[in-house]
């Protein structure tokens, strides 16, 4: 892992594999890095840039907590380009990450060759929500990851019904740490939660879709997990009403978010990747 100094000093840190044309992968909201792990592999003619946000995976923490929030992780973004010396990339925004690139559209469209989008849109359905306010900010309750496996696999066996355990050993390791105490942490800052808290209680919610308007002259791919409780199938119905060029695809037997690694979701990628070359 690499880092940089934000404009307001925190140290973030990013990996940079690759020599291709650039990706930079955007993370869900408390994930970090890992979260493209599995997608990876399948970009090897590609340059690939996973950045850990503020306060997440092995990036500074922000003791002003509100800055957890979508503009400032959106700057940063841009102050890693950069840093990096890109004037563009391909944006591939899991969750909060698609919800940064949505924010990026507006006054730095021409940093975007093209945006993928993973199981996120204009709406966040509320149940979604509710279960992510479920579980920010907390440690679980488990004695160590092999634990944490099959409370996942548990847990989302409505929405990933065929994921081995193995897998979710896998997850549980980029999402958990196993404290020397005894118990797991979680890698990132649990103020994440009253960040989010905070920005519930100061008014209305932006409107996305004036947001994901801007991205009408950027190409642009959207992924849904066909179990998703967070963004529907009408959603992306909509979305491709708005902008009648994206490529979609539906990935069965995932909920939030696909792994990045199943042929559908693949298969839409390799397309805009072609589609931008």
């Amino acid at each position: 892992m690499s880092s940089f100094k934000t404009s307001d000093g925190l140290n973030l840190h990013y990996m940079d594999k690759g020599t291709g044309r650039p990706i930079l992968c955007l993370a869900g909201l408390t994930r970090n890095s890992t979260d493209f792990n599995f997608l990876a592999p399948h970009m090897a003619d590609h340059r690939l840039i996973c950045m850990d946000y503020r306060g997440r995976g092995q990036s500074d923490y922000d003791p002003q907590y509100m800055n957890y929030n979508i503009l400032r992780e959106a700057q940063d973004a841009i102050e890693l380009l950069d840093h990096l010396g890109l004037d563009q990339a391909t944006i591939i925004g899991t969750s909060r990450g698609g919800l940064i690139a949505m924010a990026l559209s507006y006054g730095h469209a021409d940093r975007l060759r093209a945006v993928v989008l993973n199981d996120i849109g204009p709406v966040v359905d509320a149940a979604g929500l509710e279960r992510i306010m479920d579980y920010v900010g907390k440690e679980p309750d488990l004695p160590d990851l092999d634990a944490a496996a099959s409370a996942l696999k548990h847990v989302h066996a409505d929405g990933f019904p065929d994921v081995p355990l193995d897998r979710w050993r896998q997850q549980a390791e980029f999402m958990f740490f196993e404290k020397k105490g005894g118990g797991l942490g979680i890698r990132y800052d649990a103020s994440l939660r009253d960040a989010l808290v905070g920005q519930a209680g100061a008014g209305d919610a932006p409107d996305l879709w004036l947001l994901f308007d801007q991205l009408k002259n950027t190409p642009l791919a959207a992924i849904r997990g066909a179990n998703s409780d967070l963004l529907t199938a009408q959603t992306l119905a909509q979305m491709l009403d708005h902008h009648p060029g994206m490529i979609t695809a539906t990935v069965p037997n995932r909920g939030h978010v696909p792994f990045l690694d199943e042929p559908e979701a693949l298969e839409a990628i390799n397309a805009l990747l072609e589609q931008t070359a």
